[in-house]
């Protein structure tokens, strides 16, 4: 177990959702002839502070971790991002301002490993959106 944590392209909200829980797992990959599976245009693998810069906007646009056993409900949650966020996103990875974030399947800060995979995102997902696509966050623990 761990935090797995995914950014993706995709024409509507729940349009990842729909592929994989309707979908099919044949011969290594994933089918769904009703569904267009989203492109993944990011994967981390345990980067708790981006997971904790995610969380953070997610609750500023309304999200909510109250009742939460773990202290949190931010998880496989799917937040979309804005041209705004990844301006706001790509300043903290820049500055290293990422919020220090930890959790018992998070792992440790690995920001600067991650750091240019997350500048590569961010142009991909600015890249989405003038395509026309949204792009969504989500995450899995």
């Amino acid at each position: 177990m761990g935090l797995d944590q995914y950014a993706y392209k995709a024409q509507r909200a729940g349009q990842r959702a729909e592929f994989y829980e309707d979908g099919e797992f044949v011969n290594g990959e994933w089918k769904n002839p009703s569904a267009e599976k989203p492109e993944e245009l990011a994967y981390w693998r345990k980067h708790p502070n981006l997971q904790g810069w995610m969380e953070q906007l997610w609750l500023r646009k309304g999200g909510s971790n109250s009742g939460s056993q773990w202290g949190s409900n931010f998880n496989g949650v799917e937040l979309e991002l804005t041209w705004e966020d990844l301006d706001d996103l790509e300043q903290d990875v820049l500055n290293g301002d990422l919020p220090s974030t930890q959790g018992f399947f998070f792992g440790s800060n690995s920001d600067n490993e991650y750091k240019e995979d997350d500048l590569k995102f961010i142009g991909l997902a600015r890249l989405a959106l003038t395509e026309g696509y949204q792009v969504f966050y989500n995450s899995s623990w």
